[in-house]
């Protein structure tokens, strides 16, 4: 019988796993003729590689597997077992010589050891993202490392997972196997790293240690759940992790406190906040950055409580033209920052489609915190109410009166409301030029998210040539510029 050798690399490839498998699978090589070699391992009775046909068997070529079984083997691919590839390539070779519903024998060997490496590999990958924390890099601005050691390969896996929910900013998350990089726009992969190349600590930690003490509840301790849920491994790796000593130690004493402590009414009314609109912008920007700062403390209306920050607008204080969206996202909630997420994205393809320098305008929104309403793990944007936008309008009008733009661009009917007024609709009012009482034009288009709503295919591409002919309106009123660098 004869044998053959080959390799996956990287390992943890599907894509180099799922060649190599179809290779196989043309020479019409059985699970027990192949051997799966490991980086740096050789045939032991000296195979030879299995090389591609140079005209593949056409019934081969035309084999199809189950949906299930490749998102079942991407998964596999990234635990560190060594006899993952055989028994992945052995359950390919089952389905497609007359096992097709292999996967639904859950007392299958093949299948419950496959399904045992899954499990490691989702677990592994929850204990990412749930136990890195970046820290900052000394004498970079807004430039983040993070150390782990993960048990599997889950890197490529889970990187994207970070780069969605801080966007906003430049990071780097090492591990010994393999590093991931985000620089605000392109997640990339390199080789591993050593723990002495992140950061040890910075001055953020102090603070988060702080936080983390006043939101622990003692009477709420399971130190076995604790423990199963954030394994004493990873305590290295969490600031947090240094307190907990003494937290479980002095938990049963402030449970008590808490018992004796008087019962005190609810505070059912949010207290008025003055609003700091001063006049023109100074020529430092002061006042604006005040604005940023008093905002961040809002408490005007309920949705400070549960979103994780006010997002401001940016842009320079002079700028000529305001965009104004509706309300941040996901990812504009969890960064700080303004359209940074996939409505920020379309944004910018518009802009840079029109030769529009996003750099020059002034983006901010009607409403300055998320709403959302969670569905599992997820967090979905809920339209703002008309009190959150009026709670919220005082903001808005102190930035305009700063910026004092010559025009502006409301992004949806939220954003409409509040600058044009209640007596304003979208549908028949879009896209027509406004004059406001202090002189300042603008118009409304419809919302980078809205185009994002619209069914894939001609409706959105529909939507979005509709918002890229409003946005064409600026051209008039904007240097342009073009991919050479020169300006129009």
């Amino acid at each position: 019988m004869n044998r053959w050798s080959v390799r996956v690399d990287p390992s943890w490839s599907v894509q180099s796993w799922r060649e190599a498998a179809r290779r196989a699978l043309q020479h019409r090589v059985a699970p027990e003729q192949l051997d799966w070699l490991q980086e740096g391992e050789g045939s032991l009775l000296d195979a030879p590689a299995l090389a591609p046909l140079s005209a593949p068997d056409p019934e081969a070529a035309a084999i199809a597997v189950p949906k299930a079984f490749l998102e079942l083997a991407a998964t596999c691919l990234c635990h560190r077992d060594p006899q993952r590839h055989p028994l992945l390539y052995r359950m390919l070779w089952r389905i497609t010589h007359g096992e097709r519903g292999l996967l639904t024998n859950p007392a299958d060997p093949d299948v419950l050891r496959a399904m045992a490496l899954a499990q490691a590999v989702r677990r592994d990958s929850h204990k990412m993202k749930a136990f890195v924390r970046f820290r900052e890099v000394p004498g970079e601005e807004d430039a983040f490392i993070a150390w782990f050691e993960p048990d599997h390969f889950v890197v490529d896996r889970v990187a994207p997972f970070f780069a969605r929910r801080f966007a906003g900013m430049r990071w780097a998350i090492l591990t010994p196997y393999r590093s991931a990089r985000w620089d605000g726009q392109v997640l990339a992969f390199g080789p591993g790293s050593k723990q002495a190349d992140a950061p040890v600590e910075d001055a953020r930690e102090e603070l988060w240690r702080t936080y983390y003490a006043n939101i622990f509840n003692p009477a709420r301790l399971n130190t076995r759940m604790m423990q199963q849920e954030m394994p004493a491994r990873y305590w290295k790796h969490l600031p947090e992790a240094s307190l907990l000593p003494t937290l479980v130690r002095d938990a049963g004493d402030r449970v008590q406190e808490m018992h004796d402590r008087e019962a005190q009414a609810p505070q059912r009314r949010i207290p008025e906040q003055h609003i700091p609109v001063r006049g023109p912008a100074t020529a430092n920007g002061d006042s604006l950055d005040e604005l940023r700062t008093a905002a961040a403390a809002c408490r005007r209306c309920p949705l400070w409580e549960p979103a994780t920050q006010t997002v401001f607008g940016e842009g320079p204080r002079d700028a000529q033209v305001m965009l104004v969206g509706e309300q941040p996202g996901d990812s504009e909630d969890l960064s700080g920052h303004p359209f940074v997420g996939p409505a920020g994205q379309l944004l910018n393809r518009a802009l840079q489609e029109l030769g529009i320098d996003r750099n020059t305008l002034y983006l901010t929104n009607a409403v300055k915190h998320f709403r959302y309403e969670r569905r599992g793990k997820k967090r979905i944007h809920s339209k703002p109410q008309v009190t959150h936008i009026n709670a919220c309008r005082p903001w808005l009008l102190a930035e305009i009166e700063q910026v004092n733009p010559k025009v502006i661009v409301c992004l949806g009917a939220s954003a409409a409301r509040a600058v044009f007024g209640p007596g304003f609709l979208l549908g028949r009012d879009r896209g027509q030029w406004h004059t406001l009482e202090d002189g300042t034009r603008g118009f409304a288009t419809v919302h980078p998210s809205w185009v994002l709503r619209q069914s894939a295919g001609p409706a959105q591409a529909d939507a979005y040539r509709l918002m890229l002919d409003d946005l064409e309106k600026l051209a008039d009123h904007l240097p342009t510029h073009h991919p050479s660098g020169k300006q129009g």
